[in-house]
């Protein structure tokens, strides 16, 4: 199987890390790549934003499945044109990914599927955001409701500051949606689906905010680790039962069926399992500690959703242990990242690339806000996480910065449910 990867982060990089191991894959590209997936996978640049040029490379390279990474393409349907020219797509249609590209019709998807989530409210103007903000009460939850690289929230306590989001968004000429606030630890949980059969991965758990002890601004995701030793004992039978198979059977119902990656952000609340998003991909950082605990072939498993098969999938295998991912992040991110500067210890054991360029001279280079996913696995969490943080220790970039308690209340055995 040829198989082409689409996207240039660290989510890409660890996809062809899983899929160069897979005995079936005779060849790989990642495109445009970064300087990790260079060392695995062909490169070849592409405007990942344009669908009709992600269908001809695939076509010129003479792909027999593309995998699309990013958001962004999925939105603009390069698994449309992929699909059209003949070729098998892991990744949902320009229709479908609308649960991702619209917070507002993931809403209506799950009402109609009796799926559980927070109540929210859609701001129709700036005239209505404060109005909308009293009903809905602090702590206040003000979103993007389009695409925002999963920057586009803010919780906050404090008013001031989520009526100054909602500004920004609006002034911006994006939708505002408001949504009541859910206790509780959150959980990251991706799907595999052919549009009928759903087949859940491992459940992770990102840390969106950018310093120790959740505080700073939210970013992209700092970090992760799974498995979840406090989960609750049958969670990832009841998200599938409850989320993630209503949801599937409810876009198949309405003629825009869903195939690909689907991820179900879960608030564990007092009252239940809600949903906090979907995502129409694979998250980062939570692929880079959910692929090395995958034993199952990785192309032969979407190359089955791609097709239509999964129903004769057999049954996921998982490794032993556990798995973390430490993000190094540029100075300045999330708000102005600083690029240009070099990296190194880049080339480390599990060391994956999210923003990376190599210069004429060889340098790797920093080129966005998440530089490194520095990933390591344990027998148990406490041995990843040290292992993990051992390898960002060998990692030099000037001005550099990442949390150092990714995985530790987990460790600490300080994270509760319900």
């Amino acid at each position: 199987m040829r198989v082409l990867v689409i996207g240039s982060g660290a989510r890409e990089h660890a996809l062809c890390v899983a899929l160069s191991s897979d005995p079936a894959v005779t060849a790989l590209a990642c495109a445009p790549g970064n300087a990790g997936t260079r060392a695995i996978a062909e490169a070849a640049p592409v405007d990942v934003a344009d669908p009709v040029a992600v269908a001809a490379l695939a076509t010129g390279w003479g792909a027999d499945l593309v995998v699309v990474g990013p958001e962004v393409p999925l939105v603009a349907g390069a698994a449309d044109a992929v699909r059209d020219a003949g070729i098998a797509c892991f990744g949902p249609s320009e229709q479908a990914a609308q649960i991702e590209g619209s917070k507002s019709f993931a809403k209506h998807v799950m009402a109609a599927a009796g799926v559980p989530t927070a109540r929210s409210w859609p701001v129709g103007g700036a005239a209505e955001l404060e109005t909308v903000l009293d009903e809905a009460g602090a702590p206040y939850v003000v979103k993007d409701d389009g695409l925002a690289a999963g920057k586009g929230v803010v919780v906050t306590t404090d008013r001031d500051a989520a009526v100054a989001h909602g500004h920004r968004v609006l002034d911006a000429g994006g939708a505002v949606l408001v949504e009541e606030y859910l206790d509780g630890p959150e959980v990251s949980l991706f799907a595999v689906t052919d549009g009928t059969t759903v087949l859940p991965l491992v459940p992770a758990q990102d840390h969106k905010r950018r310093d120790d002890g959740d505080a700073g601004p939210n970013t992209g995701g700092m970090g992760a680790y799974a498995p979840l030793p406090w989960a609750p004992a049958g969670l990832v039978e009841e998200v599938l039962a409850t989320v993630l198979q209503p949801t599937v059977d409810e876009m198949r119902r309405r003629g825009e069926p869903f195939s690909g990656l689907l991820y179900a952000g879960l608030a564990l609340t007092s009252r239940g399992v809600r949903v906090v998003e979907f995502n129409a991909r694979f998250g980062d950082p939570e692929t880079q500690v959910v692929l090395p605990l995958l034993e199952t072939p990785l192309a032969g498993l979407l190359h089955a959703a791609a097709t239509g098969t999964l129903a004769d999938h057999p049954p996921l295998r998982w490794r032993d242990g556990a798995a973390v991912t430490v993000v190094v992040a540029a100075a300045g991110y999330p708000e102005a990242p600083r690029t240009g500067d070099p990296v190194t210890g880049a080339d480390g054991e599990g060391v994956l690339h999210a923003g990376t360029t190599v210069d004429a001279e060889g340098t790797v280079r920093s080129a966005g806000g998440r530089v490194l996913a520095v990933t390591a696995t344990g027998a148990d969490l406490a041995a990843a996480r040290q292992a993990a943080y051992e390898r960002v220790a060998a990692v030099r970039l000037a001005g550099a910065h990442w949390r150092s308690d990714i995985a530790l209340a987990a460790v600490e055995r300080r994270i509760t449910v319900g």
